[in-house]
């Protein structure tokens, strides 16, 4: 498994990417998901991938060095349409070779790809290419993508992430679900590699990899903890049972009439001595909610 998250913002485009592979717990390696494609003053194009390793490999080998029957490839390509064309077309290339001999070894034809970049003078664009070839954009409604292990870190990004947010916003933003995602799930892991372009530079603004010792990650592991942990606490329990007069933090109040959808206990088992409110059906509990 991996994780990669594309971001495309007003100020230009931010890519992250772990870098690890699992094929079973004897079985975990490492291998870098960003691929750059780069001509600086002409383009600068981004590829990260998630899924089968040896297909997503295939895949980028093709992309970087095939040029097609019009003479197309992905270093001439006049708009980043064209580019994500170039990129679904190798997928299908993959798969009418591979997908039939995966499938009799009980393998799925399973990758992903995000591209992102600028050529030339048109806006920095984003996609996301799936296992069929085919593939969508970015727009200002979802102004980013990820793929691979993705739900843990989608909800800070949902929290933050706005077409005007700050490069370095969506980078520390990037960053904070990554933790997220590594520390929920041992299927992703360091190092990272940290991608950031302004638009219009048509080279890469800056970039890093990341690992275990690298000095804002780390700050950025523990002070995130801290901070969650700290809005927690501020937050006042629930008031349970509140009188009518109540106002403030209710969860529950007393003349509510919740009641939990009970069992009925079977006659050979004997009773406890607690009286409880009587039994409610899965029938009168709609007919409840319907007069409440």
């Amino acid at each position: 498994m991996t994780y990669c998250i594309g971001m495309r913002l007003n100020e230009g485009l931010v890519f992250l990417s772990d870098s690890r592979t699992n094929a079973g717990v004897d079985q975990v390696g490492t291998f870098r998901k960003m691929s750059v494609f780069e001509n600086p003053g002409d383009r600068m194009l981004v590829l990260m991938t998630a899924g089968n390793l040896s297909i997503s490999q295939a895949i980028r080998q093709i992309v970087s060095e095939h040029v097609d029957a019009d003479g197309r490839s992905i270093w001439n390509v006049a708009s980043m349409y064209d580019a994500a064309r170039i990129v679904g077309d190798a997928v299908r290339t993959v798969h009418l070779r591979e997908a039939k001999a995966l499938a009799d070894c009980g393998i799925d034809f399973n990758v992903s790809f995000i591209l992102g970049g600028q050529i030339g003078a048109e806006r920095c664009r984003l996609f996301q290419v799936y296992s069929a070839g085919n593939f969508i954009e970015s727009h200002d409604e979802n102004t980013y993508f990820q793929i691979g292990e993705a739900k843990y870190g989608k909800p800070i990004i949902d929290r933050v992430i706005n077409p005007g947010t700050r490069l370095d916003e969506a980078a520390k933003c990037a960053l904070i679900s990554m933790d997220s995602t590594l520390r929920s799930n041992i299927s992703v892991g360091l190092p990272l590699d940290l991608l950031v372009y302004e638009t219009g530079s048509l080279a890469v603004t800056r970039f890093v990899t990341i690992d275990e010792k690298n000095q804002y990650f780390r700050m950025i592991r523990d002070t995130w903890g801290e901070q969650l942990k700290h809005v927690f606490e501020g937050i006042v329990d629930p008031v349970w049972n509140a009188a009518p007069e109540t106002t403030t933090n209710v969860l529950s109040s007393a003349n509510m009439h919740s009641k939990p959808v009970r069992v009925a206990i079977p006659e050979h088992v004997s009773r406890g001595g607690l009286t409880v409110a009587p039994l409610q059906s899965l029938a009168q509990q709609f007919s409840d909610d319907k007069q409440h």
